[in-house]
């Protein structure tokens, strides 16, 4: 399917290739003259659905007042288009605003403002939880879960990380050590009342834009259920170099509390899972990338310092 074939089923209109990785992103402005944002979902990631388990998701907490965007329907007024060679397209309203910034840069900004802005990061993560809890599902709804078996079982959602090509044997064998006993500590956490449902999975900086209303969140491709904590440790995963880490995470931590119940059993879990992300990470990236780049050394490594961490405790 090419990008032109897609537009149509929207009336057509204008785009523009904004990147391609693991979807292709166009900018687009419609034939009614919105702008909107355009995906191309890459093959054989998230079934039609799935993908339309997602788009419902953002629709409805979009109508809730939280900020995410909301699906643009096609003329005929479905969420997706599904056109030939298998691909899937579908359309989302165009956020204003900036990114917060990327993985690999410092962020911008004194101390004071870098904590502002993640302290309405929390707030936005827990009104996306709030808003989530009070609605009812379609009976059709199938997301993935990221969950212990999801994380840590003999195939994790992202890939065997423990497998990873950059590892030797004894980096897999501390990780493999630290899988054992996170995977214990998942399973009791649950038992116990964790706070589990539909979480984004996702919010790095690159999926936090800046608008002029306060931060929003795009980017839901990977959402599925797990644990709530799980959608902080992945904002924590990018900020560990920055100088105010800590003020990052307390301000985060401080902006959820304002809108959502933190218990501190959560908050004190807060360092497995972002080890857990250094794991999935660690899986997701080898398929992606020649075994011998930078970047499936530098996952690798992460993961294990981070299992190191976590056996330490």
């Amino acid at each position: 399917m090419t990008p032109r074939e897609a537009l149509a089923a929207w009336g057509g209109g204008t785009l523009r290739l904004i990147k391609d990785r693991e979807n292709a992103v166009y900018e687009v402005l419609l034939a009614d003259g919105r702008r909107a944002a355009m995906r191309l979902h890459r093959e054989g990631y998230q079934s039609e659905q799935a993908i339309r388990s997602e788009l419902w998701w953002m629709q409805a907490v979009a109508g809730a007042g939280v900020a995410v965007p909301a699906p643009v329907p096609t003329l005929a007024g479905e969420l997706l288009y599904a056109g030939s060679g298998g691909r899937v397209a579908t359309v989302i309203s165009w956020v204003e605003g900036k990114e917060l910034g990327a993985a690999e840069d410092v962020l911008t900004g004194d101390a004071l403002r870098q904590e502002a802005r993640f302290r309405a990061i929390g707030r936005l993560v827990a009104e996306l939880h709030n808003a989530t809890d009070a609605l009812t599902l379609p009976d059709w709804f199938n997301r993935h879960a990221w969950d212990a078996e999801g994380f840590l079982g003999d195939n994790p959602f992202w890939g065997r990380f423990w497998e990873s090509p950059a590892l030797n044997r004894a980096g897999s064998e501390t990780i493999q050590a630290a899988r054992a006993q996170a995977r214990e500590a998942l399973v009791s956490y649950l038992a116990g009342g964790a706070d589990f449902g539909l979480i984004h999975a996702d919010v790095l900086r690159e999926n936090v834009f800046l608008g002029p209303g306060g931060p929003v969140l795009i980017d839901f491709d990977d959402c599925g259920f797990g644990f709530r904590i799980y959608d902080l440790a992945t904002l924590a995963s990018q900020n560990e170099g920055e100088p105010n880490y800590a003020g990052l995470m307390a301000a985060a931590l401080a902006g959820y509390r304002e809108e959502r119940e933190l218990a501190t059993e959560a908050e004190r879990l807060l360092p497995m899972f972002l080890m857990l992300r250094r794991f999935a990470s660690c899986g997701w990236i080898v398929p992606r990338a020649d075994p011998e780049a930078e970047a499936v050394r530098a996952y690798a490594e992460r993961a294990v310092r981070a299992a190191e961490r976590f056996l330490r405790t």
